[in-house]
């Protein structure tokens, strides 16, 4: 993974929390009843997409950008890629939903799993 790469999923992965966030503001009992539900899966999609990409090549952000002291950054992208995992799983259970509410969204948004990953990709892109 590049440099390049990781700025690519870090912004796939903001702009969808945006969305999430004005998603869980709608109020909506079931996809269908909003205009944006398939713009939502859209998004879910995406965002699994970064997040798997973030789980399984991250590590090699270290050996591409020959990142220095390479301890300190192993450290970070190790617990990264565990929370985009743990993160991405949640993510896959919304998908896997025949609808999805407001509610389960705004749920998906407070997901511990999903914060901390969002807090290490803040402090990842500073660094990098």
């Amino acid at each position: 993974m590049s440099r390049a790469d990781l700025k690519a999923h870090i912004e796939t992965i903001e702009k969808a929390y945006e969305f999430f966030l004005s998603y869980a503001a709608l109020g909506a009992a079931a996809e269908e009843a909003s205009k944006v539900g398939g713009q939502l899966r859209e998004f879910l999609g995406r965002t699994n997409a970064a997040l798997r990409a973030l789980e399984n090549d991250l590590p090699g952000l270290l050996a591409t950008e020959s990142l220095e002291p390479a301890d300190a950054y192993r450290d970070v992208i190790g617990v990264t890629s565990a929370d985009a995992a743990k993160a991405g799983a949640a993510v896959r259970l919304v998908l896997a939903q025949e609808t999805i509410s407001s509610q389960l969204i705004d749920n998906l948004n407070a997901s511990t799993h999903l914060r901390a990953l969002l807090t290490d990709l803040f402090l990842l892109d500073d660094v990098v």
